[in-house]
């Protein structure tokens, strides 16, 4: 076979006799008809020709539209059949060219269409013939490769099989993706599908059979992926849907811990002469800080912030230190938590009641009438541990009243409790000096617990079937206001020493607290607007967050090394490490805090379900988002776009959805006579801006079900 009718067209009569380039036949009022097709960016198209240039034709389709051809997309002329019907025919004939065979034909070098039309089909093949011939040469690029517009050359055999296993594998996907989706359809869960759920639904591989399988179901059912795999037995508890979801997302590894050994503290430490006490929940095993007083009624007040020491023994690089670097924090929940170091190791370090535990301690030495700083000292140290108080237990009678002395103190270390509550308004009284304007503690905290059926906590992950019993707790009640403003006091103290020694920390800024100035993370110093103090590191919570532990290997390097310790600490100026740690716990904290986030929510719905509320009220916020006043819990609500921000309404509680934790919740009064003042209307700003951090509403999947565009309309597209 040799190549022919390449670099010009083909003119082909209706008999099939060709004649090269334009042909001869004299043109002019009485010419003949000429008809075009021509390739129009993949797609071939068909027309009369009206004129010609040099370099172009002019074309009107059968639309009626006409448009400008240039002359080398030109690839056949012809006279007869019409040009909607040539490629008709041409489409069904190619159907019909066996590929095997028309390789086999087919030259070893470089071929136009037009003569495998006169090989495959005759030697007067006409214009059908030769359509057809491009149409099938054109959707074969496993036999044929493309080489210029109309010109071909057959793949080598080796390609042309592991293009056709490749097509055979594409069939049998498509059969499997019918069969696993007639399954779904007919309420049945194919065991591949549910093994790979989260992924389908959250991170897919589009290409992916399974995914593709659940996209054709949906579309079949003409329901949404979620209520379809729910219908189909996939999904049997919201509870486990959300908390395998973050599995799959955040913790690849799942939850446990290799084999891990605590190290031992070698270095002898000094004996602290305090009695410190820690304030947590009943909950807390993680014991970070304790606090102790020394002095009082001498004039002169030593304030001890006491921190467990962990990076005393885990080292950069240790085992230890790659399992904390891969979790980054401890993952808190209603009724559970997923901590950054195994059990083991947290009980070795933690500052637990009844012995003496390694700690970094922060000594401020304050004038005890004025509270004015005379002096600070970072020791390394054995501190005693006198008690583990428990603030859920101690809130009811740690009262503002009985810290000023205007009610009785009938607890453990009411006197130096009392110091250190005036000290916590002191410290704080300042940092609003120095932000602009007072914190302000409008709206509570909520506090979570989980029942089992006999009345206790569970001892094991929970199920999502428990009683939940949700508590209010004002925010900043007095030992709250205490640790806060003791371990503010640590943090920012320490972050000016550790850069006054030229060692590097990972530190939390805010450069205004105007809107929309976020809080970040770096590696030097700066001024932190929302907190009111010149500099802030996380340094309080070694044994829970990653950067904490970071941070306390530099001040440990301090206080070992004094101002050598640029030289020896873990992490020297510019450590691109630092920037990695950065940011992956950037990344993972906020992952952390938006499932906790969504959990408490899906809890919160639960209780509305478990004691039958039908309805709530609420303040409104933007855009018809309402906060309920008793609950942790921002909604829309229908009929409430319009209204100002802080009005009161009544809301009336329509549907639940645990699945994807939205509350459905119409407008059923309004409770307030007069418009929101001044002050709601700044507090709904703040209630909104927070509003869109609560990880609630509706899920968002990574699942597309709309449908593909269709081809255009009249256009010849071979597959």
């Amino acid at each position: 076979m040799q190549r022919t009718g390449v670099s010009a067209p083909v003119f082909v009569s209706a008999n099939g006799e060709s004649v090269d380039g334009w042909g001869t036949t004299e043109l002019g009022d009485n010419r003949r008809v000429n008809y075009a097709l021509f390739d129009d960016a993949g797609k071939f198209l068909a027309g009369r020709v009206m004129s010609e240039a040099d370099s172009s034709i002019q074309v009107e389709l059968d639309s009626g539209k006409r448009v400008k051809v240039k002359s080398s997309h030109v690839l056949l002329r012809f006279d007869k059949p019409l040009p909607a019907e040539l490629i008709a025919q041409g489409q069904a004939l190619a159907r019909e060219i066996d590929l095997d065979l028309a390789w086999e034909f087919a030259s070893e070098a470089e071929f136009g269409f037009a003569d495998l039309a006169r090989d495959y089909f005759d030697k007067s093949a006409g214009p059908v013939q030769q359509a057809a011939a491009l149409f099938r040469l054109f959707e074969a690029p496993h036999y044929f490769r493309r080489m210029a517009k109309g010109v071909f050359r057959k793949a080598p055999e080796e390609t042309v099989k592991a293009a056709l296993l490749g097509i055979e594998r594409k069939r049998l996907q498509a059969l499997q993706i019918q069969d696993w989706a007639t399954e779904l359809v007919a309420g049945q869960t194919p065991q591949p599908i549910r093994d790979q759920l989260y992924k389908i639904l959250f991170r897919p591989d589009k290409n992916a059979t399974e995914y593709k399988a659940v996209v054709e179901a949906s579309r079949r059912a003409q329901r949404s992926p979620l209520d379809l795999l729910k219908a189909a037995g996939a999904i049997s508890s919201p509870y486990q849907f959300h908390w395998r979801r973050f599995l799959f997302e955040e913790l690849t590894k799942g939850t446990g811990f290799p084999p891990l050994e605590a190290p031992p503290i070698k270095e002898e430490l000094p004996r602290a002469d305090v009695a410190a006490f820690s304030i947590d929940d009943s909950q807390t095993t993680e014991i970070d800080d304790a606090l102790s007083v020394r002095g009082l009624g001498t004039g002169s007040v030593v304030f001890g912030v006491h921190i467990a020491a962990p990076g005393l023994a885990i080292l950069p690089d240790s085992p230890i230190d790659k399992v904390a670097r891969d979790r980054l924090s401890t993952v808190y929940m209603p009724g559970w938590k997923v901590t950054m170091l195994p059990d083991a190791i947290v009980e070795k370090y933690t500052l637990a009641e009844g012995r003496d535990c390694p700690a970094l301690s922060l000594y401020v030495t304050f004038d005890e009438a004025t509270l004015e700083i005379k002096g600070t000292e970072t020791k390394l140290e054995s501190v005693p541990i006198a008690a583990n108080l428990r603030h859920d237990k101690l809130d009811a009678f740690v009262t503002e009243e009985s810290l000023t002395g205007a009610a009785p103190a009938d607890y453990p270390f009411a006197t130096e409790l009392a110091f250190t509550f005036r000290l916590a308004r002191h410290l704080k009284a300042l940092r609003e000096v120095a932000r602009g304007k007072p914190e302000n503690f409008n709206r509570p905290d909520y506090n979570f617990r989980l029942e089992t059926a006999d009345g206790s906590s569970p001892s094991s992950e929970p199920r999502g079937d428990e009683k939940v019993v949700i508590s209010e707790r004002r925010r900043g009640a007095p030992l709250d206001l205490i640790v806060s403003e003791a371990m503010i006091l640590a943090n920012s103290t320490w972050g000016g020493w550790i850069a006054e020694m030229g060692v590097p920390g990972i530190y939390r800024s805010q450069a205004s607290m105007a809107p929309g100035v976020k809080v970040r993370m770096g590696t030097r110093p700066a001024p932190h607007a929302g907190m009111g103090v010149a500099q802030y590191t996380w340094s309080t919570s070694p044994l829970r967050r990653y950067v904490d532990l970071v941070n306390q290997w530099q001040i440990i390097s301090c206080v070992r090394n004094g101002r050598m310790a640029p030289l020896s600490a873990p992490f020297k100026p510019k450590d691109a490490t630092l920037f990695s740690i950065i940011s992956g716990f950037d990344t993972a904290y906020a992952a952390y805090n938006g499932f906790q986030s969504g959990i408490e929510r899906f809890w919160t719905l639960r209780w509305l379900q478990q004691n039958d509320v039908t309805e709530l009220d609420a303040a409104v916020l933007k855009d018809g988002l309402v906060r309920a006043d008793t609950l942790p819990l921002v909604f829309k609500a229908a009929g409430c776009d319009g209204l100002a921000r802080g009005a009161h309404v009544r809301v009336r509680v329509d549907g639940v959805d645990l699945l994807t934790l939205d509350l459905h919740a119409r407008l059923v009064a309004r409770l307030d006579d007069e418009p929101a003042g001044a002050d709601a209307a700044s507090e709904g700003v703040d209630d909104a801006e927070e509003a869109e951090d609560l990880g609630g509403g509706p899920l968002t999947l990574a699942i597309d079900v709309d449908e593909e565009t269709p081809p255009a309309e009249g256009a010849a597209t071979p597959a």
